[in-house]
């Protein structure tokens, strides 16, 4: 098949790449020329303007979209809509809220263009290893990207499915990354306790990699802690500064308005806050009134 990314950053990159080693025709669009030229060199053709990626395709034209959500993302998809026929496809890839996709379906379907939403899961390992793919949209058109899906999942029937209409692919993304944020939380609260017991001279590498094999909590996260802690015991080229691509808080909004609990995604989300708050007025607060109450010490601003 042949298709057009539009948005070459490292994933949009990578998924071009697995596409053109998969036998597909591919035209790769970015804002910079130098981006393109790079899609170029790994074997997918180039385009300069969204005009002209659509003008490369034949029809039905499918145009794949791994911008930024929101702003960009809107303007993109409406900008490629006004040169795009009845029966072209356009896939939202990127971590558009799900209530924008709903929307975009909307307001494509008037003029007879076709949309899905795909959540995608992968980041830069998915050239290598395939990507998640969280479908949303009508069931005969997700049937058609069928042989694409394909060959961007792991394996043909693994890792890939249609999840239900408009909108439920990047929903079903969206709980994906708040639960990756609670399974993060709970990994980097492990491994702080273990470097705290400083009488046990702990390896944390070779900790990681024991639990790699057999252990209940072996998974891709602890093979990525794994691969960190080889580098860097210690962290201390790493600034503690954590931050959140939007899914996690959308999840949190998502457990209140359906008045679900989710007290494990919403700490982990906020502690993300914690790590940004290099002046952390809170815990000035809080050891004032320590002090106040109890007279116990408090530790001076250099």
């Amino acid at each position: 098949m042949e298709l057009a990314i539009v948005g070459l950053g490292k994933m949009g990159m990578n998924m071009a790449t697995r596409l053109v080693r998969g036998g597909h025709r591919v035209i790769g669009y970015a804002r910079t020329a130098a981006t393109v030229e790079e899609a170029i060199k790994n074997g997918a053709e180039g385009a300069h303007s969204l005009e002209e990626v659509v003008s490369k395709l034949n029809s039905p034209r499918i145009v794949w979209v791994m911008v930024p959500a929101g702003k960009s993302t809107d303007d993109t998809i409406d900008q490629l809509s006004n040169f795009m026929s009845k029966g072209d496809i356009i896939i939202d890839g990127g971590n558009s809220n799900y209530k924008d996709s709903a929307r975009h379906a909307a307001e494509l379907s008037p003029k007879g263009i076709e949309f899905l939403d795909c959540g995608t899961s992968g980041g830069i390992w998915g050239l290598k290893e395939g990507y998640s793919l969280m479908i949303g949209g009508k069931p005969e058109v997700a049937e058609t990207m069928r042989p694409i899906f394909e060959t961007l999942a792991p394996a043909a029937d693994k890792g890939w499915g249609r999840m239900g209409p408009h909108g439920a692919g990047h929903f079903v993304k969206m709980v994906h990354n708040g639960i990756e944020y609670g399974m993060m939380q709970a990994f980097a609260e492990g491994f702080s306790i273990m470097k705290a017991k400083k009488e046990f001279e702990l390896d944390l590498a070779q900790i990681s990699h024991v639990w790699q094999h057999g252990s209940v909590v072996r998974s891709w996260l602890l093979d990525l802690a794994a691969n960190a802690l080889d580098e860097d015991t210690k962290l201390e080229n790493i600034k503690p500064w954590v931050a959140d691509s939007g899914e996690g808080r959308w999840t949190v909004f998502e457990s209140i308005d359906l008045d679900v609990p989710a007290p494990i995604i919403t700490l982990a989300l906020q502690m993300r806050f914690v790590s940004r708050d290099e002046e952390n007025y809170t815990a000035r607060m809080l050891s004032a009134l320590r002090n106040q109450f109890g007279g116990h010490a408090i530790k001076k601003a250099e």
